[in-house]
């Protein structure tokens, strides 16, 4: 008799394949200014994808009177911020302008960083009040070079649903938490593919630097630098893969702002045109007017993901899983939404050693289990403490011996 996987284990995965799957935003948060054509990038509004039409302010950042929140404590803030550089316009809640967002659709925020100060900030689009986090910098960078190469302009929320920030030159990918309670994390430099990137470095200020950033649905960032180079970052390994230059966009044209829109094309707007926006195909990376006008803009961002995952038809997806109740051992479910997940184990009787480690190789967790009948499951509870993101799972017979790794996405 031929073994089926359980309904909900098929239906998660027939989800996962983007069978029962739909991206909706069709609308962006842009940062321009009051006016159509002027450059004071600290006004916040919302741009319809369909109509290019542009709402009225939904937020003035250059307000340096306004007391916001303290992200941490989420108490008001009673004393102004002291900056010896800035002043009084630190406290303005975009400051010395903006030219990084992400919109976490999640917990209805909106992630950001003003160009001249490192600190993360996010605005609750429920009430609009502002909130600085104000135990870690983004960076470690407080003073800002004067090439602009440690000022981060680009940001998104990725697959793993963290943050992610980049500084111009590339030396800084920084991941920020989105919970409760936010951590900031260093990841360090991205590095230059040394197959893909002979010719143009992730790392070059003529052709690389500002622009902005999206995250596709495979655990990747692309990097659309103001100079319209397309880079991809695999976010595990930290490797810039350039992919290209964008094709026929106008001369004049830079790149400042990228959101993906329901047709699953990449649109961008320019901080020094306004006379339309494009959309990108990302596999010819070629560009075409977009239908509608534009106003000039410093940054764009929404949650749509670029799908980029091969899809499996449905008939070889269900045979697909079926051979897979022959399998030595099966994870399920991937990715872990509540910090529990479940092994399923075709091993000869004995002891085995479940491992998790992260991104490093630092252990997350080790369990030794004990596995005494055919297909048997074992519930893995992960540490409260772990972090979101990728991890790898081994398991370990009594030798020591590897007979099973799979990479794991904690949400």
């Amino acid at each position: 008799m031929k073994r089926h996987l359980p309904l909900s284990l098929l239906s998660f995965f027939l989800c996962m394949a983007g069978l029962v799957s739909a991206q909706s935003d069709r609308f962006a948060y842009a940062i321009t200014d009051i006016n159509k054509e002027g450059a004071n990038w600290s006004f916040l509004r919302r741009m319809d994808l369909a109509t290019g039409s542009f709402s009225d302010v939904l937020l003035s950042g250059n307000d340096a009177t306004q007391l916001n929140f303290d992200a941490v404590t989420k108490k008001q803030l009673t004393a102004a911020l002291k900056d010896e550089r800035l002043g009084k316009l630190a406290n303005a809640a975009f400051a010395t302008g903006v030219a990084a967002i992400a919109y976490d659709k999640k917990n209805n925020r909106l992630y950001y960083t003003p160009m001249f100060l490192d600190q993360l900030r996010y605005v609750d689009l429920k009430t609009m009040n502002v909130y600085y986090v104000t135990n870690a910098g983004l960076t470690g960078s407080a003073t800002k070079a004067t090439d602009q190469s440690n000022i981060v302009t680009r940001m998104a929320i990725a697959a793993d649903g963290n943050g992610y920030a980049l500084t111009n030159d590339g030396s800084h990918l920084v991941r920020f938490t989105t919970g409760k309670k936010i951590v900031v994390t260093d990841l360090g430099a991205v590095v230059d593919d040394p197959a893909a990137n002979k010719d143009v470095s992730v790392h070059n200020s003529c052709s690389s630097f500002g622009g902005d950033m999206i995250a596709d649905d495979d655990g990747n960032l692309f990097v659309f630098s103001a100079r319209n180079h397309v880079f991809k970052i695999n976010i595990d390994t930290k490797i810039a893969s350039h992919l290209g230059m964008i094709a026929d966009l106008p001369a004049g044209f830079t790149i400042n702002g990228a959101a993906v829109n329901d047709n699953n094309q990449i649109l961008v707007t320019s901080a020094m045109n306004s006379s339309t926006s494009y959309v990108i195909d990302y596999k010819s990376w070629k560009a075409s007017p977009s239908a509608v006008a534009s106003w000039r803009t410093s940054d764009l961002a929404n949650s749509n993901l670029l799908a980029t995952r091969k899809h499996i038809e449905p008939a070889k997806l269900i045979k697909t899983l079926e051979d897979l109740g022959n399998t030595k051992v099966q994870l399920y479910p991937n990715p872990v939404l509540n910090k529990q997940f479940s092994i399923q184990f075709n091993l000869p009787e004995g002891n085995y050693i479940v491992q998790v480690t992260d991104v490093v190789g630092r252990h997350a967790l080790q369990s030794t289990v004990y596995i005494k009948s055919k297909s048997q499951v074992e519930s893995i509870q992960l540490p409260s403490a772990i972090q979101k993101g990728f991890y790898l799972v081994q398991v370990l017979d009594g030798n020591s011996n590897s007979v099973f790794s799979q990479k794991l996405m904690v949400h």
